[in-house]
C-alpha cells in the first residue's frame, strides 16, 4: 500500500470521525426555541394597526387558478384552495363563454369599477387607512375608496346593489374582517372570465403576520353560480419605496384620449356616461 493511500485512508477516517462527533453534537443539542408571535401594532385608539401601502404581487388579476403563460399573460400558481373553483354545471358553461370572449366582454376592459375581491388583485396598490368607527381602503385604480363602518345593519336591505358591494367591518382578534353583500352582476372575478351573481357574499379578512406582509384570506359565496363556499388565499406585501404615495390611474380618461387617435373604441357615448337620457 502506497504512503499516499495510506495517506487518503488517514484522510477520510479523520473527516467520518468529525462527522460523527458533529451527529452527536447536533443530537444532544435541545431543540431550537418555537418563533415568537409577530407582536402586532395598535393605533392610537387601541385597534391593531393594519395601516399602509400594500399590494399583491401574483398573477390573480390574470386568473385565479393555476395557468400557464400566454401572449400578455403571466403564467402563475392559483390562489384558490384546492386549486378549482366549484362551479354549477351551467355556470361553467358561462365561464368557458367568458373566457372566449374575454377581449371584449371582460368589464375591467371597459374601465368599469373591478369589484370585490377583484381589485385587491390588480396590479395596483392600495392604502389601508383606520379611524375608531371605520375603515378606509384607497385604491390607486381609478381612486376608488371603499369607507367600511364598524357598525350598522348588514346585509342593508335598504341599499341598491352595487359594482363594489357595501361592506361592514369588525375585529376577530387582530384581524381586520370585512362582510360584503349587495352586489350587482356585472363585474367578473379576474380577466379569465370568473364570474359571479347578484348573490354574491364576500368576507376578506386581513391579519398582519410581520411589519411588511399582512395575508389576505376571501370566503365566496354565491348559490347561484358555486355549488359551494370557496376561499382564496395570498400574501400582500407593504410598499417600502422612499417618500411612496398612491399615484393615479384615470381609466376612462386614458381611454379617451386612445379612442381620440382612433386607436380603440369607446364602451359607453359621452352623453351615457354624463347621465343623459338615450333615444
Amino acid at each position: 500500500m502506497t504512503n499516499r493511500f495510506k495517506g487518503s485512508m488517514a484522510a477520510t477516517a479523520a473527516v467520518a470521525a468529525l462527522f460523527c462527533v458533529g451527529l452527536r453534537t447536533v443530537a444532544g443539542q435541545a431543540p431550537a426555541a418555537p418563533a415568537q408571535p409577530y407582536a402586532q401594532p395598535r393605533t392610537l385608539d387601541g385597534q391593531p394597526d393594519v395601516t399602509g401601502i400594500w399590494q399583491a404581487l401574483n398573477s390573480a388579476a390574470w386568473d385565479l387558478e393555476d395557468h400557464s403563460p400566454r401572449l400578455g399573460v403571466p403564467g402563475g400558481f392559483g390562489v384558490v384552495e384546492g386549486g378549482r373553483i366549484p362551479y354549477l354545471p351551467a355556470a361553467l358553461a358561462k365561464k368557458k363563454q367568458n373566457f372566449e370572449k374575454r377581449s371584449t366582454e371582460d368589464p375591467e376592459s371597459k374601465c368599469y369599477l373591478p369589484g370585490v375581491p377583484r381589485i385587491t388583485f390588480l396590479p395596483f396598490p392600495f392604502q389601508i387607512l383606520q379611524f375608531p368607527d371605520s375603515a378606509v381602503i384607497v385604491y390607486e385604480y381609478r381612486g376608488i375608496t371603499r369607507t367600511i363602518p364598524f357598525r350598522g345593519q348588514h346585509p342593508d336591505p335598504q341599499v341598491i346593489d352595487f359594482w363594489m358591494g357595501d361592506s361592514r367591518a369588525r375585529w376577530d382578534g387582530n384581524t381586520l374582517v370585512v362582510d360584503t353583500g349587495n352586489f350587482n352582476e356585472e363585474t367578473w372575478l379576474d380577466r379569465a372570465g370568473n364570474f359571479h351573481s347578484d348573490e354574491l357574499h364576500v368576507v376578506e379578512r386581513y391579519t398582519r403576520t410581520g411589519p411588511d406582509h399582512m395575508t389576505y384570506e376571501v370566503t365566496i359565496e354565491d348559490p347561484k353560480v358555486f355549488s359551494r363556499p370557496w376561499k382564496m388565499s395570498t400574501p400582500l406585501y407593504r410598499r417600502q419605496e422612499k417618500s411612496l404615495r398612491l399615484l393615479e390611474y384615470e381609466c376612462y380618461a386614458y381611454m379617451e384620449e386612445e379612442a381620440a387617435k382612433g386607436n380603440v373604441k369607446l364602451p359607453w357615448s359621452r352623453l351615457e356616461f354624463e347621465g343623459v337620457p338615450q333615444k
